[in-house]
């Protein structure tokens, strides 16, 4: 009989894994496919060292986030519902929410793509969404470029 080393799965555990901060520009970049590049990498499936029950996922600033755009009629034919409260749905298109909430559109995309329980909770606090322009408040972090939703 011969000793053989066995391959050990490796697990990563909390607070073991380095999580880098990057920036992302979303100028002129389709939502569904940014959302799933962002999604990937707040979960950590970009990384060998994947682990799914734990948080192995970097932080994402993505700027200029009015500039997204939609492929097809989705601007006029995609309907966000939420309920109030009271009798009936609430419901806008994807024009009137990127007329008053840019943020709330990719924010929602992410959301829907990542596990439905409390670590994909944790996983969403790590994405930072703003508007316009290159300034956010994260630049002590020092977060490097990253290039996504590439046609």
């Amino acid at each position: 009989m011969s000793t053989q080393k066995l391959n050990k799965t490796y697990m990563a555990k909390t607070g073991e894994v380095e999580q880098n901060w990057w920036v992302v520009d979303a100028t002129d970049k389709v939502v569904g496919r940014l959302a799933g590049d962002i999604a990937m990498i707040l979960m950590g499936k970009h990384r060998p060292t994947y682990t799914p029950h734990v948080d192995t996922g970097d932080y994402i600033v993505v700027t200029n986030v009015d500039k997204v755009v939609f492929t097809g009629k989705k601007l006029d034919q995609k309907r966000y519902t939420w309920y109030t409260g009271w009798p009936g749905l609430r419901s806008e298109t994807a024009r009137e929410r990127m007329a008053t909430k840019p943020e709330q559109v990719l924010t929602e995309a992410v959301r829907r793509m990542l596990p439905k329980n409390k670590l994909g909770v944790k996983m969403l606090a790590k994405l930072k969404v703003y508007k316009s322009g290159q300034t956010h408040p994260h630049q002590a972090q020092s977060p490097q470029p990253l290039e996504l939703a590439k046609k």
